[in-house]
């Protein structure tokens, strides 16, 4: 959730902090700092609140050295406040840090006894009091910092200065992630690729329990017994264009309207529609056995989980195998019955989302094959199942979710498709036809896109109401959950999604002349149920919007409102559906002024429990 950034090399470390930060906004944050080592050794520049506040401190008392690293806080041990930031500096030693130290009450008790004095209320203080501890025992640095890391228990990617090591950052990993960028006589140390992109692709991913040294001219990357490890160097296809807001007024806003691009991304080179065939090798090697395929679970949390439940619909429709949806939260507590017949498929934007990839590790441990969804190359649930399929969504910066949430679905759909043409519950011929259809989704999400300044004009006439109700059935019951969620996430109303059968089973009795009730009406097999729903709110003075197609006169004729959508295969419909809300959401949050990158109380990748 927090953003690190580090740098070693010839230019002022100070402005490439500062950007590394702005670029690592997107992830949540409540307070930042930065510490540089320079001729007159290690200083500190903290501050509650934006970027724009840390900016102003370090225009006014500006830090020179070649070498430093910078943090973004999201308060989780100690409430936002100057002296929680950090990074935290005791002694010679400055530590910045994302995750949770678990023992760490436990290991400030001994230090209190030992004499030692703490200025925060952070787990992350406890790294900074351990290294001085060893160091003032005789320890070498690395000894001491490999010392501390030893004593330490739960998730962390830390990166440390010491002011008598000058050219020197350390840096260690476990569970939360952290990458090495490599420049031409240049280091970085990132929490996550867009910060370091405008000055190098070529990374390295670190792994747990690796511990980095870079010095000037040379890195080392070792292991917990010291021993020197070689990890491959990727190059980044992204490119530091696809980072930027490219003239749209907010992060969010570009990536929605990003989405035709994306969708091609994520099925270019894995279907050949004239042979009906979807090529998917990642999920071939993971059902090897397709006969023995008993079972599938789904794991996810957030936005990913309401993929995950259209996941379902389509998994069992096409192949006919029982499937089950789990929230990462429950599923590795629940002793879910899982075996070498289970094939896990998890799913995450960032591949870092600390609960999904614990489940990812229980199902590993139970037998079961595993197959990631993520976008993140590289991250840590791709390089831990057993295999991987990259949505290529590209960079996604804005805290609530868009792109990354239709490419899961495309990718759920092709998944789908591919073991059902190898279980032959789908011919051939079946399957060119859904494909040719798939062809023609970024044209009918661009349809709905193209409606931006008229949802824009719905968006105002709502934009004061205190609550919002959602309503799908089927495949449609997902996307009614993933529109409210959009809407309360960044417009801070809320709202709720509701399977629409169940409304008179309760949500019913909250429906009145102020409750906007959004209802997804377009043709399916349950249709008439959803109008008769719609019949139900209108009785009750519910200001209606509906989504349904511009032909569908018997639902447009009983709503205030009516977001038109083209008319679209079934499986598809939720893809193009959503498209429209996000939209809504979007103005929405505009309209009242929110922060819609940054949500407050939330972070992009949720990377510890």
């Amino acid at each position: 959730m927090c953003g690190i950034i580090g740098y070693l090399g010839p230019q002022e470390a100070m402005p490439i902090i500062l950007d590394g930060l702005k670029r690592l906004e997107y992830r949540g944050y409540d307070s930042a700092g930065m510490a540089v080592m320079g001729e007159n050794g290690l200083a500190l520049r903290r501050s509650l609140g934006k970027l724009k506040e840390l900016e102003k401190l370090v225009s006014q008392s500006p830090l020179s050295g070649s070498a430093g690293i910078g943090h973004t806080r999201w308060a989780t041990h100690g409430r936002p406040a100057e002296h929680n930031a950090h990074p935290h500096q005791v002694g010679d030693i400055a530590v910045v840090h994302n995750g949770i130290i678990e023992n760490y009450l436990e290991l400030k008790d001994g230090l209190l006894k030992e004499g030692h004095r703490f200025a925060s209320e952070t787990d992350t203080e406890i790294v900074s009091h351990l290294i001085v501890k060893h160091l003032h025992r005789g320890a070498e640095y690395l000894e001491a910092v490999a010392l501390t890391l030893e004593e330490i228990r739960g998730s962390y990617a830390l990166v440390m200065v010491n002011a008598r090591e000058p050219r020197m950052l350390v840096a260690a990993r476990k569970e939360s992630p952290l990458i090495l960028g490599l420049g031409e006589g240049e280091f970085f140390l990132a929490s996550d690729i867009p910060a370091i992109l405008p000055y190098t692709r070529r990374v390295i991913f670190l792994e747990d329990h690796d511990l980095v040294v870079v010095r000037d001219g040379e890195y080392l990357i070792l292991d917990r017994q010291g021993r020197r490890l070689d990890r491959p160097v990727h190059t980044i296809s992204w490119s530091p264009a696809m980072a930027e807001k490219a003239g749209y007024k907010h992060f969010m806003q570009k990536e929605i309207f990003e989405q035709p691009r994306a969708l091609i991304d994520t099925f270019r080179g894995r279907i050949d529609p004239d042979l009906g065939e979807v090529l998917l090798p990642e999920v071939s090697s993971a059902t090897d056995d397709i006969k023995d395929l008993r079972k599938i679970f789904l794991v996810a949390c957030g936005t990913s989980y309401h993929a995950a439940m259209v996941g379902k619909f389509l998994l069992e429709n096409l192949c006919r195998i029982p499937v089950e949806v789990d929230l990462g939260s429950e599923f590795r507590y629940r002793e879910p019955l899982v075996d070498d017949h289970t094939l896990l498929i998890l799913i995450s934007q960032s591949g870092e989302t600390a609960d999904t990839r614990a489940g990812l590790q229980a199902g590993k441990e139970l037998g079961a094959k595993t197959l990631a969804i993520v976008n993140a190359v590289g991250s840590s649930i791709a390089r831990e199942a057993h295999s991987v399929f990259y949505t290529h969504a590209g960079p996604e910066i804005g805290v609530a979710s868009t792109k990354a949430f239709t490419t899961q679905l495309v990718a759920l759909y092709l998944i789908a498709l591919h073991l059902a043409g190898r279980l032959g519950r789908l011919n051939r011929a079946e399957v060119r036809r859904r494909l040719n259809q798939l062809l023609k989704l970024p044209t009918w999400v661009q349809e709905t896109l193209d409606l931006d300044r008229e949802i824009r004009e719905i968006a105002r006439r709502y934009m004061t109401a205190q609550n919002f109700l959602y309503l799908g059935r089927g495949l449609h019951y997902p996307i009614a959950l993933e529109g409210a969620l959009k809407l309360k996430e960044i417009s801070y109303i809320h709202a709720e999604g509701y399977a629409a059968g169940e409304m008179k089973h309760g949500p019913i009795a909250l429906i009145d002349e102020k409750m906007p009730v959004v209802v997804l009406a377009t043709r399916s097999p349950v249709l008439e149920k959803v109008q008769g729903n719609i019949e139900e709110v209108a009785a009750r003075g519910g200001r209606l919007i509906a989504l349904t197609e511009p032909d569908n006169h018997q639902v447009k004729n009983r709503v205030e409102s009516v977001i038109p959508v083209p008319h679209v295969p079934l499986e598809l419909s939720p893809i193009v559906l959503v498209a429209p809300l996000q939209l809504l959401a979007y103005h929405i949050a505009d309209l009242r002024g929110t922060d819609v990158d940054q949500p407050r109380n939330l972070a992009k990748s949720v990377t510890v429990e």
